[in-house]
């Protein structure tokens, strides 16, 4: 009898474990039931991010500059996924957005800014268009996605902002668009500190050299793309450059209850070019 009992013992322990190791996993880096909103996510990064979120458990507004691509990632992405249309520069679009998620959820638990523009060119290039288009794109347009979307969050939620290591590793041609990404860098840390009451957490991303169709949109021939991704993955000590997926998955992580105690922090995701 005391054997049966030690036995018994001895299995129930084996499947509490079994039980407990199931949670642990099913608990890793989930985000079911959550509500995301995506800007950019018809392509690259955003698009991947879209991706990993909705395989995480989430349901993701993405927005995008283009009707034809947003509607094309929202088949995509499929019934989890909900497309919006508009020019982050504008204000209209970020009301648009506050007003879907008040409307269809009422709150919402991660925002990531990601959508963004730029034009490499030297400084006696840039013309005031230029500027402009880069600042409004890429400041102005995570400055007020973000403020409206402020009221709009989840206790615990996470906003996360897509920035660049051009703000710390000097990169020829990029003087503005550095400049706009390190306005994003210095919004974070103030709102890491504005949103600590709500234990909203605020924090960045800055890829490297990484596979998007941007590369494709900087006005150069397929060959010198294919030179700069050649000539970008010799100096990044990992040997490649980087995959829209790499930066989806940091940012599954830091909108994922398991970065609970992060804020106010920048992740490089470069394969260490930041360190050469």
């Amino acid at each position: 009898m005391e054997q049966l009992i030690c036995d018994l013992k001895l299995w129930l322990s084996g499947c509490a474990a079994r039980i407990s190791t199931i949670v642990q996993r099913r608990s890793i880096m989930t985000l079911e039931r959550k509500v995301a909103v995506v800007t950019g996510g018809n392509s690259g990064i955003g698009l991947a991010t879209a991706k990993a979120f909705i395989k995480a458990g989430a349901r993701v507004v993405i927005v995008g500059r283009r009707d034809d691509a947003v509607k094309c990632a929202t088949a995509e992405l499929g019934d989890a996924a909900i497309g919006l249309t508009g020019d982050v520069a504008e204000i209209e679009t970020h009301d648009r957005v506050a007003d879907m998620i008040r409307e269809r959820f009422g709150k919402a638990d991660i925002y990531v800014a990601n959508a963004g523009g730029i034009r490499i060119q030297p400084t006696m290039d840039v013309t005031p268009d230029d500027y402009d288009m880069q600042f409004l794109a890429n400041a102005r347009g995570t400055f007020f996605g973000v403020q409206r979307m402020m009221p709009l969050m989840n206790e615990g939620g996470s906003i996360i902002l897509v920035s660049s290591i051009a703000t710390h590793k000097v990169l020829d041609g990029h003087a503005v668009y550095s400049g706009t990404k390190a306005a994003i860098e210095a919004f974070a840390r103030a709102w890491a500190l504005e949103l600590k009451d709500r234990r909203v957490r605020v924090n960045v991303i800055s890829p490297g050299p990484t596979a998007t169709p941007i590369l494709g949109k900087l006005g150069l021939p397929a060959e010198a793309v294919s030179d700069v991704e050649v000539q970008s993955a010799g100096m990044i000590p990992f040997g490649r450059i980087g995959e829209a997926e790499d930066l989806a998955k940091a940012a599954l992580f830091l909108a994922s209850d398991d970065s609970g105690f992060v804020t106010g922090v920048n992740i490089a995701v470069d394969g260490g070019l930041t360190l050469t």
